[in-house]
């Protein structure tokens, strides 16, 4: 009677703690749907994106998941909006909403690289020329240095030799391949005629980097006009990146008001 009792309690205490897991699990995915929601909002009030552009997650509990709003402006994304992804992009738990077409980039980029557990896609008018004319995009100030030494590009024509006249857009896997191809191990990847595509180990970083993108090119293609400018070193780069980076949830916070969302 004695072992029964025990194997009583130890079967109770597997199924506490069983439950205690699951909710320790459902409590990370309404946090990383809560920074989704205001990782949008902070990407729309920065001016990073506008009625288009998505950010996305990886899934604490699957890494070959993610987290995605579905097709909706990002000013207006809320946490109900927020979907779930299998590895091919495919919307999981019967979710039939209508999903981004370029959920791709993101399925891909995760299939990719597994350091990566953010990434953000945005069309900012300020990074665009940099895709377009063969002047790269470098790092400029202490803010960016996650750029490195250059920033690079994607060329969708390259992508699809066999048929090259597209709509610019990521919209099947193959395409979303050929771009996790060409950001590599680099932070940014340019889209000619289209925007970047930001990745970063959180959503935090992510949303950091996105936006620094944006200010670096507004900053460099101002510099340009002036002169040459004196772009950082590698290793200002690295050692810029580190320092900033480990700051960056004082932008975080401080987006966060400017977006109207609470502390």
């Amino acid at each position: 009677m004695r072992r029964n009792s025990l194997c009583g309690v130890l079967l109770c205490g597997a199924v506490a703690a069983g439950a205690q897991a699951q909710v320790r699990l459902d409590s990370q995915i309404a946090n990383l749907a809560d920074d989704l929601v205001v990782a949008n909002r902070i990407l729309y009030s920065q001016g990073v994106v506008d009625g288009f552009g998505h950010v996305s997650a990886r899934s604490p509990v699957d890494p070959g998941h993610f987290f995605m709003a579905r097709s909706v402006a990002p000013s207006g994304v809320t946490q109900s909006d927020i979907m779930e992804f299998d590895a091919d992009g495919k919307a999981l738990a019967g979710d039939t909403r209508l999903p981004y077409a370029e959920r791709f980039i993101h399925s891909e980029i995760y299939r990719a690289r597994p350091d990566v557990m953010a990434v953000v896609h945005a069309h900012s008018p300020a990074v665009i020329g940099f895709g377009i004319t063969g002047v790269p995009l470098r790092p400029v100030y202490h803010m960016s240095g996650f750029l490195g030494r250059t920033t690079p590009v994607f060329e969708i024509r390259d992508a699809v030799p066999a048929a090259p006249e597209t709509d610019l857009l990521v919209k099947n896997p193959a395409l979303g391949a050929k771009l996790a191809e060409r950001l590599g191990r680099n932070a940014v990847v340019l889209m000619r005629g289209h925007g970047f595509t930001a990745v970063a180990s959180s959503v935090p970083v992510a949303v950091f980097r996105a936006v620094y993108t944006d200010q670096n090119a507004r900053i460099q293609s101002e510099a340009l006009k002036l002169g040459t400018p004196r772009y950082l070193s590698e290793e200002e780069a690295a050692l810029t990146q580190r320092t900033m980076e480990g700051l960056s949830v004082r932008s975080w916070e401080m987006w966060k008001k400017q977006a109207g969302l609470p502390p």
